[in-house]
């Protein structure tokens, strides 16, 4: 029973995420169905377009960044945290609880809304309204609230400030204007809550064509996502939402839940038929005073639901003290919910359920002695009395193994994803995200001072973590000889600087790295296996690939192939990815020298990092 209590509480946790909202029935994101695949990802001017002609479908719409890591900084104190610029209506939407100020906070410009969390960080316990932060040592905002940290199961629990979307603006004038009528880019998150009267579906009819319209026939279909579909339902076919890994997962694990407690049921029975002979001489007493055949059975049934409850009881107990652990290895913070009465009655159900299903073949069987053969003491439980047993134990025995072989089988996976090959090295490789201005414009500088250390043996930058393929683009913006007219799915694509590879220790197949210098460099890509098979090209190196992209487009040629890097998950196939050296650049990777220890090696990092950038706040990422 405490076994099915806490896969019980796990799947509760699941079904309950982003209720912490009391909307949540009313708030949906936009998505697009492209050609290959769904998106999250819009253009500025829909979220315009959409608050003032679906004025009658929407209540709020708000266009927000992804979270994105910043210095937060208050005097001395410097924190590394991730934060979103949104529109003043998202406090409102969430309905986010305040503990000081009011959730209008965000009209200001240069405002911020914190979490208590953040703010006990900052500020210890006072009240910070009014206070002033500093954000990427180049921001000065102001505190107009503090609000409640979001639960752990929550798409926005990563979120520890919110700053209004126009300051986004303001700090990105120049970029931002270029993007402001553009159709064709799609780089930010829209979520809108429905008008009380409004339908997700026939919203959706209503929108769909809207980019369209806009780009002559051209361009997605556009639909809205409600929020209570955005975990469980997080994966689409076809342009439809379809139940997610998660909730594959969920439903496994409920069978498993069934199948332990079955088991449980299963012991208590044989144990209770095994006692037959012993009890046989109670009922035949109990039968001749009187007794009815329904009252023996009131009677085994309730002592089915006595054992029963006092193992409940005995279930709560060891999952108050085994939670902790189990919220540890499975990501969460759930709690035994004591105050809620939904919890009790489902566990008098739970109770009822349960005893009855154990104490039924007991009761019936028990109760069907017969009065003058037991007194008598020729009592016989006959040729098929033990067949129920029997049959019970084989079932026992089947589930048993059942679920021995499946918890070999996960383990085996879980065994494979360790073990797969990376392709790259993972030793003494480090990740620091340049969350700071004061990075811009100091890679050549840092990279010789962390050189002349000696800490390192090779440094690059990349425009995202090394394991996660961070932009991609459906394959019809790509042409190459050869290619598949029907071709569907996406390219992955990364930025990067010539000494990525020799960084991260990648294996070549083919051709050869980008060499440092060189400009012609620029005009040369470097892709994985998985591109070179979704491509059809058996021999890449030297082929020639039409990019079709605004800002990044143009002819390359291929110059290097090499094996796959496991990114984004352990369990999926590789991604098909272009490397170049056209983009922005966020992230710094290193390879610690490996004659000299990790503990000197990072005090060197460290000192190097606070002489060119002292107001930076370091959050070095380990790659093994």
């Amino acid at each position: 029973m405490a076994v099915a209590m806490l896969i019980g509480l796990w799947i509760h946790d699941e079904f309950s995420f982003n209720k912490y909202h009391r909307n949540y029935d009313r708030i949906g994101q936009i998505f697009q169905q492209g050609q290959s695949e769904v998106l999250p990802y819009q253009s500025m001017p829909l979220a315009t377009t959409l608050s003032s002609s679906f004025s009658d479908d929407f209540k709020y719409v708000v266009m927000s960044s992804g979270t994105e890591n910043h210095i937060v900084s208050y005097g001395e104190k410097k924190i590394t945290q991730g934060g979103r610029y949104m529109q003043p209506a998202a406090p409102e939407m969430l309905t986010l609880d305040m503990i000081y100020g009011k959730r209008e906070g965000l009209k200001d410009m240069n405002s911020i809304l914190v979490t208590q969390s953040l703010a006990r960080k900052l500020f210890g316990g006072v009240d910070p309204v009014g206070k002033l932060l500093k954000i990427d040592n180049r921001l000065s905002v102001k505190v107009t609230g503090v609000y409640e940290d979001l639960p752990v199961n929550d798409d926005f629990k990563d979120v520890a400030y919110i700053m209004p979307w126009d300051l986004n603006v303001s700090a990105n004038n120049d970029w931002f204007k270029s993007y402001a009528n553009d159709w064709n880019s799609n780089s930010w998150l829209i979520y809108a809550q429905l008008a009380p009267n409004a339908d997700f579906d026939k919203v959706s009819a209503k929108m769909k064509n809207i980019v369209h319209r806009h780009l002559n026939g051209g361009g997605p279909a556009v639909f809205i996502q409600p929020m209570s579909k955005w975990h469980l339902y997080s994966q689409f076919e076809n342009g439809k939402a379809v139940m997610s890994e998660q909730l594959k997962f969920l439903l496994v694990l409920w069978h498993h839940r069934c199948f332990v407690l079955l088991l449980a049921c299963i012991n208590f029975i044989n144990l209770s038929t095994a006692r037959s002979a012993k009890r046989a001489r109670e009922v035949g007493i109990r039968k001749a005073i009187g007794s009815l055949r329904w009252q023996l059975i009131g009677q085994f049934f309730s002592e089915s639901l006595l054992v029963t409850v006092f193992a409940f009881t005995l279930s709560i107990g060891l999952v108050e003290l085994t939670l902790p652990w189990f919220n540890t290895i499975a990501g969460k913070s759930m709690i035994i919910p004591w105050t809620n009465i939904l919890f009790w009655i489902a566990g008098l159900v739970f109770c009822l359920f349960t005893g009855l299903l154990a104490g039924s073949y007991p009761a019936l069987y028990l109760s069907s002695f017969k009065t003058g053969q037991v007194l008598k003491g020729v009592f016989r439980a006959g040729s098929f009395a033990a067949l129920p047993r029997k049959v019970l134990v084989v079932v026992q025995f089947t589930v048993s193994i059942a679920l021995i072989i499946g918890t070999i089988i996960v383990y085996q996976q879980i065994q494979f994803a360790k073990n797969r090959p990376v392709g790259y090295s993972r030793d003494g490789l480090l990740a620091l995200e340049m969350v700071s201005p004061e990075f811009q414009g100091k890679y050549d500088l840092i990279r010789n001072e962390l050189k002349n250390t000696g800490a390192l043996d090779e440094i690059a930058e990349s425009d995202g973590e090394l394991m996660e393929v961070g932009s991609n683009q459906g394959i019809e913006s790509f042409d190459w000889k050869g290619k598949n007219p029907g071709l569907n799915g996406n390219m992955g694509y990364i930025t990067i600087t010539p000494e990525y590879g020799r960084t991260i220790g990648w294996q070549f197949l083919g051709g050869t790295d980008f060499s440092s210098g060189l400009a012609n460099d620029s005009s040369d890509i470097i892709i994985n296996e998985a591109a070179a098979q979704m491509m059809g090209l058996h021999n890449p190196v030297g082929e020639t690939i039409t990019w079709k992209n605004t800002h990044i487009g143009g002819r390359y040629k291929i110059r290097g192939l090499v094996k796959n890097i496991v990114m984004n998950s352990p369990y999926e196939a590789a991604y098909p990815t272009i490397f170049l050296l056209k983009g922005d650049l966020n992230w710094i990777l290193m390879k610690i020298n490996p004659a000299m220890s990790t503990r000197t090696g990072l005090s060197k990092i460290e000192a190097v990092f606070k002489k060119i950038a002292p107001c930076c706040s370091l959050r070095l990422q380990i790659c093994g």
